[in-house]
């Protein structure tokens, strides 16, 4: 008879070491390992086609199985229409809208409005459909505030004229009513949970968070890598059987990563980050991983007094004052998923007080920023070496795409010469290592978003031309000649 056997599984990382160590030997991490209690596996090795005896022989051969595999033309297709969540940016981040029986996982730092976002798309979509909202970190009268001072209740009573209560009944025991369709369960047993959700039959269901669910099978506390996984391995086969859309609220580390570690990330359809600086009002919701639609897509939302609020022209958000002009600010256009967003960088260059010059950046890429000033020195003679330089992007825009290169490269030189750069100017291209201007994708979209916000120029790589009307466009094909058309005049 098979005997169970411990193993040690890792907080942090989720390695599996078969004895204990004060340090993990992976992601070295102390006091990380944690025992579990695991079924050893049967011995032997099973032949194909044939059933093991107790002794361990081969008994007659079981009757071949019927083939299951089919090909792409014998699968029969199954249309299902997306459903709406109500905002426009987070449809465009989920590739168009909620698609049924989806798993979308949503990261983000402590505060920044994963809860208040997903309670207002449950608030949304409960005018038409069933939501169960299952608040395992907060109890029903903390989430039954935040939905009053999100403005959500005279809103939903003035349309459902029906009174505030609990629902009683066997199928919806322990389930708060928060108005309309929108139900609360404060619950964090993931068998309790599963129970409600098959008995509910939501369209829709929000787990806020799953580091907070306990399956009480495993011996392991809530939120350790064994909890997470099981809980969403479970949660993720009742959204594939009953086709409910599932959103799941994941915890990051200190490094910014969702807490797991990885395995959430690979278990889900869907994985968002929501970012933002916790000194301005705007959020950025972005797609880093999804089976529906385009990576990187991104929304743009704004936190007010009454919850999180879309911003239709996020562009606008990431301009500066154009009618103040200074030395070392230069535009650039760029890209986040399909979504094109023009963007104010801005550059300090000044005479260090040090032996070592300093190098600072913000919504840019510190390594981008010390490949392009090495290039100015070298290809184009700017001495930097000897000067401290700063450079950042309006709004606080993490820009990570090599798209940005010629405007950072523009910015600098105008900042050392003391130039303006004529502000309706936009500056589109890589800079290589030799000095060069490389060609980037998406262009004519590029140029389009430049046009329809007013923007008269723009310097490009060459042989990238497209005629946009109203767009006086520019070829280069050296960082050079970008900085003599750039600052001249």
């Amino acid at each position: 008879m098979a005997k169970s056997r411990s193993i040690f599984v890792c907080n942090q990382c989720g390695a599996e070491s078969s004895q204990y160590y004060g340090r993990c030997p992976v992601c070295s991490s102390w006091n990380s390992l944690v025992e579990q209690v695991q079924p050893a596996k049967e011995t032997g090795t099973r032949l194909p086609g044939a059933v093991r005896s107790r002794s361990g022989g081969a008994k007659t051969a079981a009757p071949r199985q019927p083939r299951l595999a089919m090909t792409l033309e014998q699968i029969q297709e199954h249309p299902q229409a997306r459903l709406p969540s109500g905002y426009g940016e987070l449809d465009r981040v989920l590739g168009g809208g909620i698609v049924p029986g989806s798993l979308v996982l949503l990261g983000g730092d402590p505060g920044i409005g994963k809860s208040t976002l997903l309670l207002q798309v449950a608030a949304q979509l409960a005018a038409q459909q069933r939501v169960l909202y299952v608040c395992a970190e907060e109890s029903g009268q903390q989430v039954k505030l935040r939905w009053q001072r999100l403005g959500r209740g005279e809103e939903k009573g003035r349309r459902k004229k029906e009174e505030v209560g609990v629902v009683t009944g066997p199928e919806s025991a322990g389930v708060e009513a928060v108005g309309g369709d929108l139900y609360l369960l404060p619950e964090i047993d993931l068998e309790t949970i599963l129970m409600e959700l098959e008995s509910l039959q939501p369209t829709v269901a929000v787990i806020d968070s799953i580091q907070a669910l306990y399956y009480g099978a495993l011996t392991s506390a809530p939120g350790s890598v064994s909890q997470v996984r099981e809980c969403t391995s479970a949660l993720m086969q009742l959204a594939k059987r009953s086709n409910i859309s599932l959103f799941i609220v994941g915890h990051v580390t200190k490094e910014g990563a969702i807490a797991g570690p990885k395995v959430l990330e690979h278990l889900v359809d869907t994985v968002l980050y929501f970012e933002g600086d916790r000194f301005a009002s705007h959020r950025l919701l972005r797609s880093v991983k999804n089976r529906f639609g385009a990576t990187h897509e991104l929304g743009v939302f704004e936190m007010v007094d009454r919850g999180l609020a879309e911003i239709s022209n996020p562009s606008a958000l990431f301009l500066g004052n154009r009618e103040e002009q200074v030395p070392g600010i230069a535009t650039i256009v760029a890209c986040e998923g399909t979504r094109p967003l023009v963007v104010e960088l801005q550059s300090l260059v000044s005479p260090t007080s040090y032996s070592s010059p300093r190098r600072s950046t913000t919504g840019i890429e510190f390594n981008r920023l010390l490949q392009i000033l090495a290039v100015l020195e070298k290809r184009v003679g700017i001495p930097l070496s000897k000067l401290d330089a700063y450079v950042a992007s309006s709004g606080g825009l993490n820009v990570g795409e090599p798209a940005a290169d010629l405007g950072i490269a523009i910015a600098v030189a105008a900042s050392f010469r003391d130039r303006l750069v004529d502000p309706e100017l936009v500056l589109i291209g890589e800079v290589g290592l030799g000095g060069q201007v490389r060609p980037i994708s998406q262009m004519e979209l590029r140029l389009k978003e430049a046009a329809k916000l007013g923007f008269k120029r723009a310097i490009i790589p060459k042989g990238q031309m497209i005629r946009v009307e109203g767009l006086a466009i520019t070829e280069v094909s050296r960082v050079v000649d970008a900085i003599a058309q750039a600052l001249k005049g």
